[in-house]
């Protein structure tokens, strides 16, 4: 019985740490996709036009720490690449091609905050 508890308790400690790992930070700026869209459509002073690339920063930000994370997996696994890790897709690969796509992603956001920051700039 005391087997069954702590193993629960470990799943529940492992699903809370999950979901930890991926939750989005909390600076104030959660906001939906839509809202963003709108955001974006109305912004025309120096302030709201900040204001999205903080916003777009804060992505930026969660990318690279993202793609960090993905990069020590990444270095880990490559350690193990023989037998059941061998076959294709290895775990290795997932681990590159996560990586890649954080690093893209915080490329494409960094390109956002240059591009309001420079809106910004001009309207002031």
């Amino acid at each position: 019985m005391t087997r069954l508890v702590s193993v629960a308790v470990t799943i529940a400690l492992s699903v809370a740490a999950c979901g930890a790992m991926y939750a989005q930070p909390s600076d104030g700026h959660n906001y939906s996709q839509s809202e963003i869209k709108q955001m974006i459509r109305d912004a025309h002073t120096a302030q709201q036009y900040h204001e999205i690339a903080t916003y777009f920063e804060s992505r930026q930000q969660s990318f690279e720490q993202q793609a960090q994370s993905e990069k020590l997996e990444w270095k880990r696994r490559s350690q193990n690449v023989t037998g059941p890790a061998a076959k294709y897709p290895r775990p290795v690969d997932s681990s590159r091609n996560r990586y890649e796509y954080f690093t893209y992603e915080a490329q494409q956001m960094a390109q956002q905050v240059q591009h309001f920051e420079s809106l910004s700039a001009k309207s002031q």
